[in-house]
């Protein structure tokens, strides 16, 4: 028998529950691993709550990540023992997720922990400091230095936002946050942001083109937001988006292409092949600083997940939620 939170739908009324489910119900998969942590993440807030159309069936549970310990093994990648450390490929979406004591996956959706991580902090780091290596890397790859000017970093308070700064301080950018959250002002300037500008300024409806401000830029919310900072990158300046929390259109126009050469980058961590994700993982691991564990990062067991996620929905929380299975 194992502990999960399974989330269960009757009409288009989601619910969740702690329940003790047989190990016969555990899905299909050649590897089984013992959850040890798990984390919270935006998707993961509308999957529990209902409140977006993540998952496709029912019962479900949920938890797009999680960190733990091989229990068995059908493939000789994995043995009894192995630590390993799972994110995306549609876990907790499509096929039973993180926020149980046991999980059974597919071999090819598992990277063993890098040297010096173990369970926890791995899930400090977890999608959220995954996919914002992953943007961090996109900027690098498109030619962005530190010597160009400062990168603006949206939906700064939460997951992505949070380890982005950290890994950009730590690489020797000039960092500017932008957060919807005045109290976290101190947070995300200790974090290594040199400033924090509030959300409204990019709330209002942007001009084609406006003055350019930013070297580069790791978008988190879509809509409007990254609408008006495109408006204001530099000339061949890149914007890495991977994120949709202010909505998945986007009002802008051809001009910051065509005329300024913006790249529009994005960035999924869902489906990035292994080696890509291999390789973020370590480098994220080697750059975090320990500061970033102790400021950005918040505990809670398997039994209060449920509020948690009404919270990350409604923009309540900062930084990693770490859910303790």
């Amino acid at each position: 028998m194992f502990k999960a939170l399974v989330l269960e739908q009757e009409g288009k009324v989601t619910s969740s529950s702690i329940q003790e489910l047989d190990d016969s119900r555990l899905p299909e998969g050649e590897v089984t691993v013992a959850v040890e942590y798990s984390s919270l993440n935006y998707k993961d807030g509308l999957a529990i709550t209902g409140k977006g159309r993540i998952v496709r069936n029912f019962p479900m549970v949920p938890g797009i990540d999680f960190a733990g310990t091989v229990i068995d093994s059908a493939d000789s990648q994995f043995t009894e023992g192995d630590k390993v450390i799972l994110t995306g490929w549609g876990v907790g979406e499509n096929h039973w997720g993180g926020m149980a004591q046991k999980a059974r996956v597919k071999a090819s959706q598992l990277v063993k922990m890098p040297e010096d991580l173990d369970s926890r902090k791995a899930m400090m780091i977890g999608t959220a400091g995954l996919t914002a290596m992953l943007c961090v890397m996109a900027l690098e790859q498109s030619g962005v230095t530190p010597e160009q000017g400062d990168i603006l970093v949206t939906g700064a308070s939460g997951g992505v936002g949070s380890v982005s700064i950290s890994l950009l301080k730590q690489l020797g950018y000039s960092v500017v946050a932008v957060s919807g959250r005045e109290e976290n002002t101190q947070l995300l300037k200790d974090l290594g942001a040199k400033e924090v500008l509030p959300r409204s300024r990019f709330e209002e409806p942007a001009r084609p083109l406006d003055k350019q401000l930013w070297a580069g830029a790791i978008d988190t919310a879509g809509s409007k937001v990254l609408a008006k900072v495109l408006s204001e990158m530099n000339y061949e300046g890149t914007v890495a988006a991977c994120g949709l929390a202010a909505g998945f259109d986007l009002p802008t126009t051809v001009m910051p292409f065509i005329l300024r050469g913006v790249n529009l980058q994005g960035v999924d961590s869902v489906m990035c092949p292994l080696a890509k994700r291999t390789e973020a993982w370590n480098r994220v691991v080697k750059l975090l600083p320990e500061s970033y564990y102790e400021a950005a990062c918040t505990e809670v067991s398997l039994e209060e997940t449920a509020e948690q996620a009404e919270a990350i929905t409604n923009g309540q929380v900062t930084g990693r939620v770490l859910i303790r299975i």
